[in-house]
C-alpha cells in the first residue's frame, strides 16, 4: 500500500508566503511524475504544478513566477514553495504521485493522492 502525507499548509497574509512538502511511503519502486493539484470551493480540481522524475516542470499560468516546484526522489517527496500569494490562491492542495510499487512479485502502477491540506490566504 502506498501512502501521500502533506504538510505545511495554513493561513497566511497576501504576499505571504508558504512551503508545502509531501511525502511517499510503501513498496516503492519508483515514482514518475509528482504534482500538486488545488481545489478551491466550488470549483473543479486543477493542476497547479508537477515535476517528471527527470526534472520537467510545468506550472499553472497562474502561479508561474510565484511558485516553485521541486523534488527529493532519494526521500519519495514533493514540495511546493509559494510566494507572493492571493486571496485566489485559497484552495484546499492535494499532492499527487504516478507510483510503480511492488505487490509480491509483481510491479504494478496506479496513481495516489494526498488527504490534501488548506490553504488560506487572507488579510
Amino acid at each position: 500500500q502506498v501512502q501521500l502525507v502533506e504538510s505545511g499548509g495554513g493561513l497566511v497574509q497576501p504576499g505571504g508566503s508558504l512551503r508545502l512538502s509531501c511525502a511517499a511511503s510503501g513498496s516503492i519502486l519508483g515514482i514518475n511524475a509528482m504534482g500538486w493539484y488545488r481545489q478551491a470551493r466550488g470549483k473543479q480540481r486543477e493542476l497547479v504544478a508537477a515535476m517528471s522524475s527527470g526534472g520537467s516542470t510545468n506550472y499553472a499560468d497562474s502561479v508561474k513566477g510565484r511558485f516553485t516546484i521541486s523534488r527529493d526522489n532519494a526521500k519519495n517527496a514533493v514540495y511546493l514553495q509559494m510566494s507572493s500569494l492571493k486571496p485566489e490562491d485559497t484552495a484546499v492542495y492535494y499532492c499527487n504521485a504516478d507510483v510503480r510499487y511492488l505487490r509480491g512479485s509483481y510491479v504494478f502502477r496506479n496513481d495516489y493522492w494526498g488527504q490534501g491540506t488548506q490553504v488560506t490566504v487572507s488579510s
